[in-house]
């Protein structure tokens, strides 16, 4: 499998290997998902200004030779529905709780990148204080392990260009934001920029952003003094050279979890599953067995 190409960042084109997505009604919504594959079940969260695609693209259909795979694009993303509703964290782990039960599902291993892996950090440490519950409507399914690779969480200082580099306004703006993610800037050039600029108008996500991005002043969650409570088998994945979450966040965020082991990926910025594929999965495969 090659490494990062102008190819890897065309959406239409890992979709057209993994067939048409499926529909879920869930809250009233419609959120859209591959399932694709057989054994042990994988549930994957992209990153924010991300879809299923865009993020794990890469690396489903390997991952789908051993594993079921649910790659869904989360509500207020990709081709999931869009509610006018204010984003923030819990919302996407309401919409994953129900997501699961709507699929009747309670096994399953839970991955998440940046964004997701917050989300998926925030889902495993409630499931697992729901499932001490009495009542099964409240309880979530707990996953058996947790991989989270180049997850946020951790409290820092939000920057004004977050905004800008989630909502680029022009060209010339994608390929600079581009760039910041991955650790070979040559890989981003003008038509690459050009593509993935056009994929970001398509996902017409922006309220998305912008509302989730407004409640990270105040938010109460952020995943600091809560990470020892995931006492489930986690695999921490790091680009060593990540621009976006650095390497430090992974240290720290891998210190706080019991049972947690950290692994780090040379030559990668923030999305080993996109521009180091074959790295993330050799890593990552051992762990999910």
């Amino acid at each position: 499998m090659p490494e990062a190409t102008l190819s890897d960042f065309m959406e239409q084109s890992h979709s057209a290997q993994l067939g048409p997505m499926q529909e879920a009604n869930v809250f009233g919504q419609t959120i859209r998902y591959y399932d694709i594959g057989s054994g042990p079940l994988l549930v994957l969260l992209h990153a924010m200004a991300n879809t299923a695609i865009s993020t794990w693209g890469k690396v489903i259909l390997p991952l789908a030779a051993t594993h079921r795979i649910l790659a869904m694009d989360q509500i207020g993303f990709g081709a999931s529905d869009k509610p006018n509703i204010e984003f923030r964290i819990q919302t996407f782990v309401d919409f994953l709780g129900e997501f699961l039960r709507v699929k009747k599902i309670d096994q399953f291993i839970l991955a998440g990148q940046s964004l997701g892996g917050w989300i998926a950090a925030q889902y495993a440490i409630q499931a697992l204080q729901s499932g001490k519950a009495v009542e099964p409507a409240v309880k979530l399914p707990v996953p058996s392990k947790l991989l989270l690779s180049d997850a946020a969480g951790l409290r820092q200082q939000i920057s004004p260009e977050i905004l800008k580099y989630s909502l680029p306004d022009s060209v010339a703006t994608q390929k600079e934001s581009s760039k910041q993610v991955v650790y070979d800037p040559s890989l981003i050039d003008d038509e690459t920029a050009r593509a993935k600029f056009m994929s970001r108008l398509a996902s017409n996500d922006g309220f998305t952003i912008r509302s989730l991005i407004s409640s990270l002043a105040t938010s109460t969650e952020w995943l600091d003094d809560k990470l020892h409570q995931i006492t489930i088998p986690t695999l921490v994945i790091w680009g060593v050279e990540d621009r976006i979450v650095p390497l430090t966040s992974g240290r720290n965020l891998a210190a706080q979890i019991p049972n947690a082991n950290l692994v780090m990926i040379e030559k990668c910025g923030h999305e080993p599953m996109v521009e180091r594929p074959n790295d993330f999965l050799g890593v990552s495969r051992e762990f999910l067995r």
